[in-house]
């Protein structure tokens, strides 16, 4: 058993942290139930051979005890009886990620690192997760794999190899760690009935823009976030939930019609031969096939625009004829386009352009009907900016090589 602490949530900067409720942390000896859709927890209840007429209504109260209540602990779970309460401890999981480091920017972000078990025959695996404080909304950013295969090269995380998919437990783990950390839950020993408002919730949105890209770890995404999006549960709108995609074609109708979140394009450039060295993936899939997906992206109106990121290099995309072909190539599309001024990383080949240049780059876009919004950097300070998720303590592991190595 290990005790989490939870920092003010009145001063989003406070560095005094206070003690917050208990919570078990992820061992390997057991089955988890946390990422389990309904079906699935009635089948666990079938395994520890509960009655056929009892599996849907146990694993309607293990669904609230895990989604609106948001209990690490079987022994919370009041209106099950003792002895089933002792079984299904003995039996399943439904422990949290150990933290291994939290860290709060100047301006309030948070980001954690989270370390979770082995699986199979792996090693146990770290990721980072980034909470953003906003004016009426808080922003909550998930990564979908450990590393990355895709190689951006103005991507920290892309740096990192690859190492394996998060499951669904692990990607659903991240949301009620972060919910845990911000006191975002209704007090275990509060009436079953309540619950927080979802206009008083800290964690308000959901983006897939963290480690790694989503749509190369389809299912388990796409299970997370349908348990996510349950109206009985965590029970965030779809409308609140945004995945980006560096550009994964032929996965993207299936985001629509099968999760149908909103959808955020990782852009970056107006030319094939441009985008082939920012965003590798293009040589596979190319601006082309990309733009024509998302014109067929199930729901798409202006009511539900697509978002396309795009990173301000200096001299390399920042141009007034960039701007003006990218409105040309966006013709048609419902869209909004974030301007996002590059964040600098120990290492990077590139610079952030120059604040006139991107003013002068989102006019050309604005007089042209697209919202273009220029991202405020956030987290810098911490290295939780976009494009700066990297484990820190595979940071740290190399500097230890390094120093080693150096005697």
């Amino acid at each position: 058993m290990a005790t989490t602490l939870d920092i003010a949530r009145d001063n989003p900067n406070a560095q005094t942290i206070t003690p917050l409720r208990p919570v078990e942390v992820m061992g390997e000896d057991k089955p988890t139930l946390v990422g389990l859709n309904r079906e699935e927890l009635a089948e666990a209840m079938a395994s520890i051979g509960i009655a056929e007429k009892q599996r849907r209504m146990r694993a309607s109260q293990l669904w609230h005890w895990l989604y609106v209540r948001g209990v690490s602990d079987f022994s919370l779970m009041t209106n099950i009886a003792k002895d089933l309460r002792a079984k299904l401890a003995e039996t399943f999981s439904i422990a949290r990620p150990e933290m291994v480091d939290e860290q709060i920017s100047v301006d309030g972000t948070r980001k954690w690192l989270f370390r979770f078990p082995p699986r199979g025959a792996g090693r146990p695996v770290e990721v980072e997760t980034v909470y953003i404080p906003e004016e009426g909304r808080g922003t909550l950013c998930i990564s979908s794999q450990v590393g990355c295969t895709l190689t951006c090269t103005f991507c920290h995380t892309g740096t990192q190899k690859l190492v394996r998919n998060l499951t669904s437990e692990e990607i659903l783990s991240q949301i009620l760690m972060a919910r845990d950390r911000l006191g975002d839950f209704p007090d275990a020993t509060t009436p079953q009935g309540a619950a927080v408002p979802s206009e008083g919730r800290l964690v308000s949105n959901i983006v897939m823009m963290g480690m790694g890209e989503p749509l190369y770890n389809f299912e388990n995404v796409k299970k997370a976030l349908l348990i996510a999006s349950d109206g009985d549960g965590l029970s965030l709108s779809k409308r609140r939930i945004t995945l980006s995609t560096s550009g994964v074609v032929p996965e993207i109708f299936r985001t629509g019609d099968e999760i149908g979140c909103m959808l955020a394009i990782s852009l970056h450039a107006v030319r094939d031969e441009d985008r082939d060295i920012l965003v590798p993936i293009n040589k596979k899939w190319n601006i082309e096939a990309l733009l024509d997906a998302c014109r067929n992206y199930p729901g798409l109106s202006n009511a539900k625009r697509i978002t396309f990121e795009y990173v301000m290099l200096k001299d390399i995309n920042d141009s007034n004829q960039d701007a003006l072909e990218l409105v040309h190539l966006l013709k048609g599309i419902p869209a909004k386009i974030n301007l996002i001024p590059f964040n600098p990383w120990p290492g990077s080949q590139y610079g952030c352009s120059d604040w006139e240049r991107i003013e002068e780059f989102a006019d050309i876009v604005n007089r042209a009907g697209y919202a273009s919004p220029i991202r405020t950097p956030r987290g810098r300070d911490i290295f939780a900016a976009c494009g700066q998720l990297k484990s820190a303590s595979e940071r740290m592991r190399k500097k230890d090589r390094e120093a080693l190595a150096a005697g």
